[in-house]
């Protein structure tokens, strides 16, 4: 197989380009990472397999046409994974424009050129073509306190610029697979968390706060719920949706562990405490400061994703136990690249391109 990747240089993107790279007896003859490396795309994070032949990296944008064209046809692409896009609800709240212009006009660009790709392959490799859309909870809305989780059933309802540009890209999925046959897909995730998080997302920040000696920011009283899924497990489940998923449907993945974002506050600070106590011997949680809450900030989510456990067997590996213990000592072990994050002195530093 010859995979596209979108945004493979972010969290999510990256975690999965490194499963598929790493894993015995994988099937790829060639990966294609295009990334923009916008202020989340860092190609530090996958800087170690760049001399891996099967690799390619390209910068750019996926609303850029003809470089989708030029790399759909030049890497005969079997298949293709949207991760590219704006992601942040606080910088949506702020200048929603930019996700307009990613989310919905960048993923039409990719559609369009993904269909003109698709309609000129043989008949052998037209019916295995791929295109898998990555998006989120948030189209979702907002759960009351006790309401069922989320199903792929459930109405779109965004109350964020990122949910609406997010939900905008999802129908515009869907409706090139009903209007046109573009074989799609579409992932809806909750919460991720792991390694190579970006350090404004609310984990990476707490755990890089908290040694640094500054405020824990929480908004509000903190019980927002989210349920929280170890990066690794998403990536697994993208990749079984992709090779054995039903064109045109759409499954959610969650992590089956809903928590209030205080407890996971907490439960940061007590790993903390336990691997690097502070000199003066208080506790981390001393320096939970709460804060303004965020406007239209959603209450609860949650997924549910009985499907993808039915159809494939899929579910989470790790419990949040593990998984935050995993990624907190990631943390720990890789200060330099959290350094140069907050420097942005990776923002000053690029790959070179392997087209």
């Amino acid at each position: 197989m010859n995979l596209l990747v979108t945004g493979g240089c972010g969290f999510i993107g990256s975690n999965f380009i490194r499963q598929r790279l790493t894993e015995k007896d994988s099937p790829l003859a060639k990966l294609v990472n295009l990334d923009a490396l916008t202020y989340a795309g860092n190609p530090a994070n996958l800087a170690d397999l760049a001399d891996d032949p099967r690799y390619v990296f390209a910068h750019g944008d996926i609303g850029d046409a003809a470089l989708v064209a030029r790399l759909l046809a030049e890497h005969q692409i079997d298949a293709v994974v949207n991760f590219a896009a704006e992601s942040h609800v606080d910088r949506s709240i702020d200048s929603p424009e930019p996700f307009l212009q990613t989310n919905v006009i960048g993923t039409l660009r990719l559609l369009n050129g993904a269909k003109q790709h698709w309609t000129g392959l043989p008949a052998s490799k037209k019916g295995a073509f791929r295109l898998l859309h990555v998006s989120t909870d948030e189209v979702y809305g907002s759960l009351a306190p006790g309401a069922p989780a989320f199903t792929e059933q459930h109405n779109f309802e965004p109350n964020s610029p990122y949910a609406a540009s997010k939900a905008a890209s999802d129908h515009l999925v869907r409706a090139y697979q009903h209007t046109y046959g573009l074989p799609t897909l579409t992932t809806n995730c909750s919460n991720n968390y792991g390694p190579y998080h970006f350090p404004e997302k609310l984990i990476p920040l707490m755990i890089l706060n908290a040694l640094e000696g500054k405020p824990l920011p929480v908004y509000g009283d903190g019980m927002q719920i989210r349920d929280w899924l170890y990066v690794e497990d998403h990536a697994r489940a993208i990749w079984l949706v992709l090779q054995k998923g039903r064109i045109g449907e759409t499954y959610n993945i969650g992590g089956l562990n809903e928590q209030p974002n205080l407890e996971i506050v907490k439960t940061i600070c007590s790993l903390l405490d336990q691997k690097v106590p502070r000199a003066d011997g208080t506790s981390y949680t001393s320096l939970i400061t709460y804060v303004q809450d965020r406007p239209g900030h959603d209450r609860r989510y949650a997924i549910d994703c009985t499907k993808i456990n039915q159809e494939f067997g899929w579910s989470p590996a790790e419990s949040f136990a593990s998984g935050i213990e995993k990624t907190v000592a990631w943390y720990l072990t890789h200060r330099e690249w959290t350094a140069d994050i907050t420097s942005k002195k990776y923002a000053r530093e690029r790959l070179g391109t392997k087209t």
